[in-house]
């Protein structure tokens, strides 16, 4: 079909719904056209990853097409031309489909086709919108559906995403705060259950408590991650592997794996892997488990350096901008609280992509566009996060070490190591005696006359009391190191 010009710089294509105008320079067509008249919603593009997974996609399954003898050589060159010069980075401004669009994909899957449908008529001499060289659907889209090739870009665009930008930054975080556990090893500090006196611990140790919780999250996230490497490919409409031909979906699974590097499996059932967006939630769900985790230790943060003056004070952190428009010279945990706020967005995306996840009907899941929106977003704030977070606050950290022993000093809880002693009635006794006149244990454990100063020492150790015990194998190591 030619497409006919009916004014500077339009040109005019049809489909079985009628005829529509199209940008002569577009190398979407109209497709991508009835979806922006028909979704002006947000003004949010799909993530550039996901229009990167797609091409690769449409890669493979030209090689596929190709060496099963379905698709002509010089048709087949054409397209993976046309990819190839899509994931260089060419004709990022070619998708501008809204993310919220009709259900499954279908719009965004088009726009793909039609611009490498176009690009590649352009490559074999032919002009935008004819089609005649190259047809989005019956070239492009040889052998495939939206129903299994919008999921697989989904998953291979979201495991990108964990493996290139969130898993190798969360592991620069977790060595970071691990670099401060071993600099603040030796600054003892009271311990506060319920936000009151409790035991001496180590600052150190209280960092490398937060580095081992994530360490555990991360672990979490890249197992779920792995589940995102099942792909239903080759299933077409509903499963059955509708017009993909003999042998389509091993062809287009190997050559998927050679383009990604990822160890790429063939899902065990299609009709599941397209009924159930269960792999999506679980990625989710770690997700939610890191916000969860990485909020807590920022409020802990937050709590340590209040003050100056008149909270805790125990750390510092760096000072990146000014906190107050009337208050001068305040300054506030800013980074932190950057990061409270992103952590709460992602328990929001993981309730939708929950709900979305429901959602689906029968043979299909149709409401895989507001998932894949939802988890590349979260994936993507959170690795920009973490990294704002270690650059501009976690990196600069310093402790109050004088502070941090006056506290632990202080804390009436150090009269849980005479209990044993004198018992714990005793001992509670002396820890609101100490409470009501303002004084230390120590304090009052000197005007004591069964207790002597060489046991008064021996019992509030603080770096003894705040030693935490090892377990047996780890200390037989360390034995054997001659560290203990």
């Amino acid at each position: 079909m030619m497409p006919r010009n009916v004014a500077k710089g339009f040109r005019v294509e049809r489909d079985f719904l009628g005829e529509k105008r199209v940008p002569a320079e577009a190398y979407f067509g109209i497709e991508t056209v009835r979806a922006i008249d028909n979704f002006p919603i947000s003004g949010l593009r799909s993530h550039p990853l996901l229009v990167r997974a797609m091409v690769m996609i449409k890669q493979a399954s030209a090689l596929a097409n190709r060496e099963l003898g379905r698709l002509d050589k010089k048709i087949a060159g054409a397209i993976l031309r046309a990819c190839g010069e899509v994931n260089r980075g060419g004709f990022a401004d070619q998708f501008p489909v809204d993310v919220f669009q009709m259900g499954a994909g279908t719009a965004f899957h088009m726009n793909v086709n039609e611009v490498i449908a176009n690009r590649a008529s352009e490559i074999l001499g032919g002009r935008r919108g004819e089609y005649r060289l190259v047809h989005p659907n019956d070239h492009v889209n040889m052998g495939q559906s939206t129903n299994d090739v919008y999921p697989t870009a989904m998953r291979l665009a979201a495991h990108l995403l964990l493996t290139e930008r969130l898993l190798p930054e969360l592991v620069k975080v977790e060595e970071v705060l691990l670099q401060k556990a071993r600099e603040f090893e030796h600054v003892v500090k009271s311990g506060r259950t319920h936000l009151q006196d409790a035991a001496p611990v180590k600052l150190g140790h209280e960092f490398r408590a937060y580095s081992v919780c994530l360490r555990g999250c991360r672990r979490t996230i890249a197992r779920a991650g792995d589940g995102l490497l099942v792909l239903g490919i080759g299933g077409s409409a509903v499963g059955t592997g509708l017009n993909t031909g003999p042998g389509y979906r091993e062809s287009v699974l190997r050559h998927l794996a050679s383009l990604t590097g990822l160890k790429l499996r063939g899902a065990p059932d299609l009709q599941e892997a397209m009924q159930s967006l269960r792999p999506f939630v679980e990625v989710s769900s770690s997700l939610r488990g890191l916000a969860v985790e990485v909020s807590r230790i920022a409020n802990d943060l937050r709590l340590l350096y209040s003050g100056p003056m008149t909270g805790l004070g125990e750390i510092s952190l760096p000072a990146v901008a000014p906190g107050s428009s009337i208050m001068p010279g305040k300054v506030n945990p800013s980074m932190l609280e950057m990061m409270n706020m992103v952590c709460f967005q992602l328990v929001g995306c993981d309730q939708t992509i929950a709900a979305a996840a429901e959602a689906g009907q029968l043979e299909l899941n149709v409401m895989m566009p507001v998932v894949s929106f939802n988890l590349n977003f979260m994936i993507e704030i959170a690795a920009n996060a973490l990294r704002e977070l270690r650059r501009r606050c976690l990196s600069g950290i310093k402790a109050d070490a004088a502070r941090c022993r006056q506290y632990a000093e202080q804390s009436i809880a150090l009269a849980a190591a005479i209990s044993p002693r004198i018992g714990y009635a005793r001992a509670s006794e002396i820890a609101r005696e100490a409470e009501s006149r303002k004084l230390t244990i120590r304090r009052i454990l000197e005007g004591k006359p069964d207790f002597r100063p060489e046991e008064i020492r021996r019992l509030l150790d603080l770096e003894a009391l705040s030693e935490p015990v090892r377990p047996a194998r780890a200390t037989a190591r360390r034995a054997r190191r001659g560290i203990v």
